[in-house]
Parts: C-alpha cells; sequence; structure tokens
C-alpha cells in the first residue's frame, strides 16, 4: 500500500487573500496554485488512495467547500477519503461539522489554527471536537508553522493539542508537518497519547531537518506512529517516498545514525485507512 494522507484540492479562486500574496512573494508573482479535480485524479489514480482536504479559513483567504471535496471523492469510494474544514470561529461550527458527515459522507475533519486564527485550547472550540469524538471522525491538524504573516504562529505549538487530547483520549488527531518547526514538541505529544498519530508530508523539502526528524522519532520510539504524506500539490507522493529513501545521505562518510530501511518502508506502506478508521 502507498496511500498519501495529506493531499489538496484548490480550485478556481479557492487559494486566495493573504496566502496567495505570500505565496507570490515566496515563489513568483506568476503563482496561482490551481488544482482540480481532475488535475488530482491524474496524479493519485495509480496509487492505492489519499485523504483529500477541504480548507474553510477565510481568515488568511482559504475557501476549498466542503462539497466541492465530497463531489470529488465520491466518484472514488474506497480509494479517495475527503476530510471536511470548517472554521472553529463560526457559531455553528460542530452543526455544519455534522452536516458535512452525515449528508455529505466525508470522514474527518482539517483544522489549521495559523490559517484560520483561533487559539486551539480556547474552551468556546471544545463543543467542535466533542462533536468530531462523537461522530467518531480523526482531525487532521497544521499545527505548525507558516509562512503567512497574518497567521497566529503562537497557536501553532504541538504542545497545545495535549490538553485536548486528554479530554478526548478515544479522539483520533493527527499533527501534520510533525509540527515543524517544534518536531520534538510533536514526537512527545504523539508519544504520550495513544490516538494521536503525525505525517511527514513535505519535509523532504528540507533534507536535513527531515533526517533529524526521523533520527528523532527512531529514538523515542515512536516510527510506527508517523503517517506517509505529501502536501499536494506542494510536494507529491513521488518525491517523498524518493526522499525517505534517500534519507541517509548524511550518514555517509560519518558516524551519524542510519535509519533502518524497515523504518523507511514502514512508513511509505502505512495502512493509514485502518489506522484512522477510515475503513
Amino acid at each position: 500500500m502507498v496511500f498519501d494522507c495529506h493531499t489538496h484540492l484548490f480550485g478556481p479562486g479557492q487559494f486566495g487573500g493573504a496566502t496567495l500574496a505570500s505565496a507570490k512573494r515566496a515563489w513568483g508573482n506568476d503563482q496561482e496554485m490551481l488544482v482540480t479535480p481532475e488535475i488530482h485524479w491524474e496524479l493519485y489514480k495509480d496509487l492505492d488512495g489519499a485523504i483529500v482536504l477541504a480548507f474553510d479559513a477565510p481568515a488568511t483567504g482559504l475557501n476549498v467547500p466542503n462539497e466541492y471535496v465530497a463531489d470529488y471523492v465520491a466518484q472514488h469510494p474506497g480509494k479517495l477519503f475527503g476530510f471536511a474544514s470548517v472554521d472553529p470561529n463560526r457559531a455553528n461550527a460542530p452543526f455544519i461539522l455534522e452536516s458535512a458527515i452525515k449528508e455529505m459522507k466525508l470522514t474527518g475533519l482539517k483544522l489549521g489554527p495559523i490559517y484560520q486564527n483561533f487559539y486551539p485550547g480556547a474552551p468556546e472550540f471544545l463543543p467542535l471536537y466533542a462533536k468530531a469524538n462523537e461522530l467518531k471522525i480523526p482531525i487532521l491538524w497544521h499545527q505548525g508553522t507558516s509562512f503567512v504573516p497574518e497567521g497566529y504562529l503562537d497557536a501553532s505549538r504541538p504542545a497545545a493539542l495535549d490538553p485536548i487530547a486528554r479530554a478526548f483520549p478515544d479522539l483520533k488527531m493527527v499533527i501534520a508537518h510533525m509540527g515543524h518547526p517544534w518536531i520534538d514538541e510533536c514526537i512527545a505529544v504523539v508519544r504520550k497519547n495513544t490516538n494521536m498519530y503525525m505525517d511527514l508530508s513535505a519535509l523532504g523539502s528540507r533534507p536535513w531537518q527531515f533526517y533529524n526528524a526521523i533520527v528523532s522519532a527512531m529514538e523515542y520510539g515512536v516510527t510506527h506512529k508517523i503517517l506517509f504524506g505529501s502536501d499536494y500539490p506542494f510536494f507529491t507522493a513521488e518525491r517523498m517516498m524518493a526522499s525517505l529513501r534517500n534519507i541517509n545521505q548524511h550518514t555517509e562518510g560519518t558516524s551519524l545514525p542510519r535509519i533502518p530501511e524497515s523504518i523507511i518502508e514502514d512508513i511509505i506502506h502505512r495502512n493509514t485507512p485502518e489506522l484512522l478508521g477510515l475503513i
């Protein structure tokens, strides 16, 4: 199995506002970021499957509707799994989530404090997590940095999720990008909470950080809780696999620890749908 737990759609006009402006500053003025269902499927039709994320983040200009994702994944049942996104700042956020899961048949929730501008531990957001727990769906968190100046960096530490994990011990949660740059903090949170995981999406673009992240996870004994993901279109599953299989390049001619091939292949072939209860 090669299953990508972290992919995006960005239809026309859905990647805009502060995020698009920041992307243009970072990557050039010709950056538009368009990923339609047709573009996405062309890349993923030959893989075993993927999670496809909606994104409700008006604070920073991201608007990928739940309906857009639901319509796409419904064409490929058992292979593509759509995660709803709800801005927790919306007064009726739990109701929106319930509707997306029960009526649109989405199977998880995507949250990103640095894009949606909210503090995860604030009591007003607990009903949203309680609803996810009630619905028995996982939450995938972008709990790490971003290049968008308008985002709440101080809301994005992985440790902010620990009180939520303790309040809802059966709620499955995934920290995207291993919480970079707070990777060791992410590992500590994931290790102590039974139903928490982390994905390594896009970390292949920073080879030295990536190597150290996997070594640290190995030393803490939690590589079995790392999920394979790409963050497509910012990275691809093929590039992530290549980065993983080339991760020991830094150890050549040194006494640095090597990451065993068995750990590398276990991550690449992890059965994420089963771990997260999607099937």
